[in-house]
């Protein structure tokens, strides 16, 4: 009688011998590398539970490293946070400041709204984590800085733009502050809502800042060539 053939290749009849087991390379990484993985665990980890939320130990645990390794990179999560932070706000500023290439006014305002609604749609991480307030003194910004840095960009326009009508220029931080802000915080909302669509939020930020209340359009539209 023919012994049963068991799984591992041996006979009902046989013990059965251990099956050698390769152990998995561990891929090791250069600095650079290492330091990017951390950015981008550390960035979601941000987003989703916030500063006070992200501990270094699940950073490094998400990283298959140890807690000094994460010090040696960044000197602790105060660090790393500064840095996502910072490259969140260069992301957004580039952005913004490449978007700005139209002629005339009322599109160089759809143009700045679209960049900012790009980037919530794009980098939707990063934006959660540019308008939670930073905990860290020394963190490189906050998104009430980061308006401040956009709307100086809108500023030099809305300055020209007054000028050419004959208006004050020096108010144009004034409305420099309230048109970006006004986008931002419309932008805020519209992360989680993501209702209406892109283009249709763009029409109507830029009715309300282009018309004001007295004069909107009850059907706005967009002037420029983005249409969605």
């Amino acid at each position: 009688m023919i012994d049963d053939v068991a799984t591992d290749g041996s006979t009902s009849g046989e013990k059965s011998m251990p099956v050698p087991t390769r152990r998995a390379r561990r891929v090791r990484m250069t600095g650079k590398e290492r330091r990017e993985q951390l950015l981008d665990i550390g960035r979601t980890l941000f987003a989703d539970k916030g500063f006070e939320g992200t501990s270094v130990e699940e950073i490094a645990a998400r990283a298959g490293v140890s807690k000094p390794v994460v010090y040696e990179h960044f000197g602790g999560k105060e660090g790393l946070y500064a840095v996502v932070v910072d490259r969140e706000m260069r992301q957004l500023l580039d952005l913004v400041t490449g978007a700005l290439t139209a002629g005339h006014p009322r599109e160089l305002l759809e143009q700045a709204a679209f960049a900012l609604l790009d980037y919530i749609e794009t980098y939707t991480d990063g934006f959660r984590i540019l308008v939670r307030d930073s905990p860290v003194a020394q963190s490189t910004g906050t998104f009430a800085s980061l308006i401040s840095d956009i709307a100086t960009q809108v500023e030099d326009i809305l300055g020209l733009e007054f000028k050419a009508r004959g208006f004050d220029a020096k108010l144009a931080p004034l409305y420099a502050q309230a048109l970006v802000g006004m986008v931002a915080l419309t932008g805020q909302w519209w992360l989680d809502v993501r209702k209406p669509k892109k283009a249709e939020v763009a029409a109507h930020l830029v009715n309300l800042a282009w018309h004001g209340l007295e004069n909107l359009e009850s059907k706005p539209r967009l002037i420029g060539h983005r249409k969605s």
